[in-house]
């Protein structure tokens, strides 16, 4: 991995305080007027909600001009970069170290940030190439993201973490600051009720996001662009469906049923997940 050095700070990383005095980079940076860049943060001790929603918004941003900024950690972090690769959708790594191969942490998602990289994506640290990550270069990492990024979208963060550092900054540097609601007996609940009090947008399903966001996308009915085998299906998925319940409800082979939804799939119009598929919104 090449590691240059920025020849000039990001305008919105200029405005905040105690802007960065350098950068450095592997990969290119998509341009900041062109393209919308999000924040994804959340617990490194996710829940499988929290996976599913983090999955589900980042699969809606296919195709538009959203950038998806994560701090390659463990948990939410890498879930995001994933689902960014998965959707191809570009993606950025903030790590809390510098961007040697060497240094680069957490060691187990090396691999993650080499994908990321060979994908169109890239790596980004204020730090030298060869910084370790230090107790104090998460929180300073975190303003990074904050400033560089319009919107911050907190998955889940547990009463006091590094999330909720992040969701602060981002209030302070008058970023919009997204969350979902949760269940109040999960530990990861705290943050997002806070920041629900606080005056957080809350975000309930796809299409709010991406409202949000100012995304106009097409309703899958209002695609000509497919069969009618593929509309019958999708009238059938208003809930998650297996093959087989597939097969009972259209009346349809099963062989049919695949390989209509293998190309439905490509096309973005449903996703997979232990053997259901949902609808893409």
């Amino acid at each position: 991995m090449e590691i240059q050095r920025l020849k000039e700070i990001p305008a919105p990383l200029r405005e905040i305080p105690q802007p960065p005095k350098q950068l450095y980079i592997v990969g290119d940076l998509p341009p900041l007027d062109t393209h919308t860049y999000i924040a994804f943060v959340g617990s490194r001790r996710n829940t499988g909600y929290g996976k599913q929603v983090c999955q589900d918004m980042i699969a809606a941003l296919a195709g538009t001009n959203a950038v998806v900024v994560s701090g390659l950690a463990l948990g939410t972090d890498a879930i995001a970069h994933n689902a960014a690769l998965a959707n191809k959708v570009p993606t950025l790594a903030v790590p809390g170290s510098g961007l040697d191969e060497r240094v680069l942490y957490p060691r187990s998602n090396l691999q993650l940030a080499r994908e990321i990289i060979q994908k169109g994506g890239a790596l980004l640290s204020e730090y030298e190439p060869t910084f370790r990550a230090t107790a104090y270069s998460f929180p300073r990492r975190n303003r990074i993201m904050a400033g560089l990024c319009r919107f911050v979208f907190i998955i889940e963060a547990g009463e006091r973490s590094g999330t909720l550092i992040t969701a602060r900054l981002a209030t302070e540097y008058n970023r919009t600051v997204f969350t979902v609601p949760h269940s109040i007996y999960s530990p990861t609940s705290v943050g997002p009720s806070m920041l629900l009090r606080l005056g957080a947008t809350p975000i309930t399903s796809t299409a709010i996001f991406l409202e949000e966001l100012g995304i106009v996308k097409k309703t899958i009915h209002e695609r000509i662009d497919m069969s009618e085998t593929e509309k019958l299906l999708c009238n059938h998925l208003f809930e998650p469906r297996s093959k087989d319940e597939l097969v009972l409800l259209t009346n349809l082979s099963i062989n049919e049923i695949a390989s209509t939804l293998m190309i439905m799939e490509l096309k973005g119009l449903v996703t997979e997940r232990l053997g259901k598929f949902y609808l893409c919104s």
